[in-house]
């Protein structure tokens, strides 16, 4: 993506990556000095990320942990501010260590800068995941 890439497109382009399993090339879309939210993250488990090596940290066990498939539903809006949009999204797959299913609905808080994504805030609710084997931090996911 380029500095003129909108949010959407950019937002759009991150989902892809994460179906493609191309964990690095979602981290590249990222400002380097990005903040990873999330707000309804439970105890022990990370309610911030600053920095574009923190969210590689984070992300790098992903697939090891969740096989996405497919967002069905990806609904981007604008706000007033070009930089901004808010997304609703529900993506499913299953879960790598039991081969449950995973389906979980989402809103997040994007900003994007010249091309990267400089905040994130992912409103995802804790409790639809209980498996432990999906928190992960370096090694597995939120």
């Amino acid at each position: 993506m380029d500095a003129t890439s909108t949010p959407a497109d950019v937002y759009r382009h991150g989902l892809r990556l994460l179906l493609d399993k191309n964990i690095a090339a979602w981290v590249d879309l990222w400002d380097e000095q990005g903040i990873f939210e999330f707000p309804f993250a439970p105890d022990g488990w990370p309610r911030w990320l600053e920095g574009r090596v923190a969210v590689a940290e984070y992300m790098r066990g992903y697939p090891d942990h969740i096989d996405l498939h497919d967002f069905p539903r990806v609904e981007i809006i604008e706000t007033v501010d070009p930089e901004v949009i808010v997304v609703e999204m529900r993506g499913v797959g299953r879960l790598v260590a039991t081969d449950a299913p995973f389906d979980m609905s989402y809103i997040a808080v994007v900003t994007v800068r010249a091309g990267r994504i400089t905040r994130y805030r992912d409103y995802w609710n804790p409790l639809a995941v209980q498996d432990p084997a999906v928190h992960f931090t370096g090694t597995g996911d939120n």
